[in-house]
């Protein structure tokens, strides 16, 4: 048991020490980019996950009119289909599937590091939203945030990303 123990604990060091080497070797290419700050000051987003939604959405500035169009990209966009007086919301599944990943990571990570999205999905979980769900709504609007940085050249605020709302939030999706 020791000796595979000891191969476990070999294995997941030399692991390890490749994932800092890449980090290393990614960070110039990610700095050297014109919108890295703006994607770093955002919360959630480090090196790796910056880099990755980064090269899934690509630097083509004109390719994305706004930010319904990011969303439904990323697959955070919900879908409403209604007939008669029957009406359901459901998760978009044909999307960039690194990508949604990749938004389901960042808004994961952007609990810990924005009172606003922990608020956010605070209130989406009492309103009876799964913690799917709630995610993928806090990534839904975490990606409009990201869109309207980009496309002002500004950096994240937290103030002005999650404004004080005096009433609840009515459940849509």
């Amino acid at each position: 048991m020791g000796i595979a123990v000891r191969a476990l604990v070999t294995s997941l060091t030399a692991h390890d020490q490749a994932v800092r080497d890449l980090e290393k070797a990614l960070e110039p290419s990610f700095e050297s980019h014109p919108d890295a700050e703006i994607i770093d000051s955002l919360p959630g987003l480090g090196l790796v996950l910056g880099a990755r939604v980064l090269s899934e959405f690509g630097d083509d500035r004109t390719r994305w009119l706004d930010a319904a169009s990011r969303r439904c990209y990323a697959g955070t966009a919900p879908i409403t289909r209604a007939s008669g007086k029957g009406r359901v919301v459901l998760a978009r599944y044909v999307r960039n599937r690194r990508l949604a990943d990749a938004c389901y990571l960042w808004a994961f990570s952007a609990l810990t590091k924005s009172p606003g999205a922990r608020s956010y999905y605070d209130q989406r979980r009492a309103a009876g939203d799964t913690h799917n769900k709630a995610l993928r709504r806090l990534a839904n609007k975490l990606l409009g945030q990201l869109h309207y940085c980009l496309n002002e050249h500004v950096s994240y605020d937290e103030a002005l990303a999650w404004p004080v709302r005096t009433e609840p939030e009515r459940a849509v999706a």
